[in-house]
């Protein structure tokens, strides 16, 4: 009989295991197109640049449906859907060996539930924005809208990836989630937008200092450093504090 943990209610064999890093869907199509997708979206965002310095607010409107498209695009094409497990492992076969249904929720409602958790962060990741030194009684609009971006970049993945799995999010929030393409992206994408806020208080008056360009910026080349790092270098690698 398997030992209860009584805080957690669970077997302590089932609380034990680690999870795993995330695989791509075993195809041509995905392997190509993961490598392919970085590339779209920092040539999307480098072509908009100039007119995201003459209009902040207008640019990042406009660029959120082309965000939008690239990232599903990215997550039905490559990556496993919430509740489908791991994409390499083969269908379980019942004693008769015939193959048991799949019961994995659909790409399009798992793309609309992931929407719909990116949309529920967008004012969370602005809080957090302010609280880092965003303007607080002006520049609203540009908070939110970049908020818009890093949820696109830094939630859609994940949530299309793990869903509303509990402790697999308690892992991600406390960074010591394996490293693959979809948690390497999302965490260089929060990085990068850090580190992006740097040039901001520095008195060169440049026209891209001006909230939150460079915070944007920060974020599409962290998310592509890290989804990069997350593919080739640190895969299945932990973040060790101690």
């Amino acid at each position: 009989m398997p030992l209860i943990d009584p805080v957690t209610m669970a077997s302590t064999d089932q609380a034990s295991v680690k999870s795993q890093s995330v695989e791509l869907l075993p195809t041509d199509l995905a392997r190509i197109f993961t490598n392919v997708h970085p590339v779209l979206l920092l040539s999307a965002y480098y072509l908009r640049f100039p007119a995201l310095i003459a209009d902040p607010i207008t640019t990042l409107l406009q660029s959120l449906p082309i965000l939008v498209v690239l990232q599903i695009a990215y997550a039905t094409l490559c990556l496993p859907p919430t509740g489908s497990g791991t994409s390499s492992k083969p269908s379980k076969k019942s004693k008769l060996g015939v193959k048991k249904a799949d019961t994995s929720p659909s790409k399009a409602i798992t793309v609309f539930f992931a929407l719909i958790l990116s949309v529920f962060s967008v004012p969370v990741l602005a809080g957090l924005q302010v609280l880092f030194g965003a303007p607080i009684t002006t520049h609203i609009p540009q908070t939110l809208l970049s908020s818009s971006h890093l949820a696109l970049l830094g939630v859609f993945p994940l949530a299309y990836v793990h869903g509303s799995d509990g402790s697999k999010w308690r892992e991600i929030l406390s960074v010591y989630s394996p490293i693959d393409e979809v948690f390497g992206g999302s965490l260089g994408c929060f990085l990068g937008a850090w580190l992006g806020a740097v040039p901001i208080p520095l008195d060169w008056d440049r026209e891209w200092q001006k909230w939150p360009i460079t915070i944007v910026t920060g974020a599409y080349a962290g998310y592509a450093v890290g989804k990069l790092a997350g593919t080739w270098l640190l895969k299945g690698k932990r973040i060790e504090f101690d």
